[in-house]
């Protein structure tokens, strides 16, 4: 439990009003709101929403001195669902929910830490404009932002943290300072990929474009035509031209709210006021499809992220794994049938919906993010194209915990030694759906690592965010 000297110091220092103690209403209601039900097993001490970023300085200035004993966490959204990475048991969880506030300037759009993406493209597409943002209405903006992040708009534009043109960080110190491509650019690159490892962002300035309506939605078909849809994303990725105005996922898995068999989703989009484009024809015309559920349409981008979002499930538990192949159709076929034979002994779970998500990460991003900056995530575009192969389940019950996480990580091993064994995998671990036994962080390589690694030695020499702030994924294990 956090120490009595710790709260005692903080409350002198804070308004007692910001600090929300187990037990209380408000404390079970900001809890229970992660996406995970993981997440919301664990239960902090108290739960800390500062009102402003001088707030957040006072209190890291306050608690850095009592980090030996005891630790906190930070928190955005709460949409990651790796047990630990914004949350804490016996600690206190720091909630940035109430550091609000979307800033439209030219080219650009400031976005309090405590947003949700919905609010920003709710008041961008008011202007014609879009952002490389969570393809989710309801995603915050730290985890995408400070991990990776995966857009829309991610063939065209990179990384969601590629787009990031400045942070606002508090730091270890205390101090408040600007990471940007002019002050402190080893800051601003360590960011774009670093999590919650060198300070609190209070804010995020990302660039701004044209964007009108998009074309895209849901398809869902049957498992006997997935093998198609692998060769044709693969094809797709491997095209010399091939499109920066597309964005594709494929997937194949299981729900018994909708067959007792497993069943296959594309969520196709093409990013221009197009309709029924033909480059997605091989991705939304499958035969046969269930015609009832087929959502592809003209919409906004507020409009897709908030399908987008209600197509997710709250109050469930929640686990993601991924690795990272080259896009090769018999390493991914391998992987689809390695995935759906693990599937029986799960399909009695109470509430239990699993997938496997194929996600490319076209040439064309990776070039993207070297011409925005650089980041610390360690991809080459000579590597490319590739393709996050994402193990996704909910369900209900903690009894079911261990079949489900059990299932996950043999499944997820399986896939990564056969793309190993034929020379397809890729080190690469996307940080934003990694779980506590994955180490994104190394995957980077050694040498982005160590950069992390000295930017951490610089801009907190005390490892204040090692120490104090356990969890996430540390940068010196």
């Amino acid at each position: 439990m956090v120490s009595s000297q710790a709260i005692e110091a903080l409350i002198t220092a804070l308004s007692t009003g910001h600090f929300i103690q187990r037990g209380t209403e408000k404390y079970d209601q900001l809890n229970s709101s992660y996406l995970s039900g993981l997440e919301s097993d664990l239960q902090p001490a108290y739960i800390f929403q500062p009102l402003t970023k001088e707030e957040v300085v006072t209190f890291v200035k306050v608690f850095k001195q009592f980090i030996d004993k005891d630790k906190f966490a930070i928190r955005g959204a709460g949409c990651q669902p790796d047990p630990g990475c914004a949350n804490i048991q016996d600690g206190i969880t720091v909630d940035l929910g109430l550091l609000t506030g979307v800033d439209i300037k030219e080219d650009l759009v400031r976005i309090g830490s405590g947003e949700h993406w919905g609010t920003v493209y709710d008041k961008l597409d008011a202007h014609g404009l879009g952002v490389c943002g969570s393809r989710s209405a309801k995603g915050g903006i730290g985890g995408l932002a400070l991990e990776g992040g995966l857009s829309f708009f991610s063939s065209r534009e990179g990384f969601i943290c590629d787009n990031v043109l400045n942070y606002e960080v508090v730091l270890a110190s205390g101090e408040i300072v600007n990471a940007n491509a002019h002050e402190n650019t080893d800051l601003w690159t360590a960011l774009r990929g670093g999590g919650n490892n060198l300070g609190i962002v209070t804010r995020f300035d990302l660039k701004t474009f044209k964007q009108g309506q998009m074309w895209g939605g849901m398809v869902f078909y049957f498992a006997p035509s997935f093998p198609s849809q692998i060769e044709a994303l693969v094809n797709e990725l491997h095209k010399p031209n091939a499109s920066k105005e597309t964005h594709l996922m494929i997937s194949i898995g299981f729900s018994a709210m909708l067959s007792t068999e497993p069943m296959c989703l594309n969520q196709p989009y093409y990013l221009q006021a197009v309709e029924n484009p033909p480059i997605l024809d091989p991705f939304t015309k499958i035969q046969p499809q269930i015609d009832t559920l087929n959502t592809m349409r003209l919409q906004t981008l507020s409009e897709a992220a908030n399908e987008q979002a209600q197509s997710s499930q709250t109050r469930m538990r929640c686990a993601y794994m991924n690795i990272t192949v080259k896009a090769d159709f018999a390493t991914l076929q391998a992987g689809s049938n390695i995935y759906t034979a693990g599937l029986d002994p799960i399909k009695t779970v109470e509430n239990g919906t699993f997938s496997l998500t194929l996600q490319p990460y076209p040439v064309s991003l990776l070039e993207k993010s070297g011409l925005s900056g650089g980041n610390s995530l360690g991809l080459d575009v000579v590597d490319g194209p590739l393709v996050s192969v994402l193990l996704l389940s909910y369900w209900k019950n903690k009894g079911d915990d261990n079949a489900v996480l059990g299932f996950m990580n043999t499944a997820l091993e399986k896939i990564k030694q056969d793309a190993a064994l034929r020379n397809q995998l890729i080190p690469y671990v996307y940080m934003n759906y990694a779980f506590s036994n994955q180490d994104p962080i190394d995957s980077y390589g050694q040498k982005n690592k160590k950069k992390l690694q000295r930017a951490s030695k610089k801009y907190d020499p005390d490892g204040v965010f090692q120490k104090g702030c356990p969890g996430g994924f540390k940068l010196f294990l």
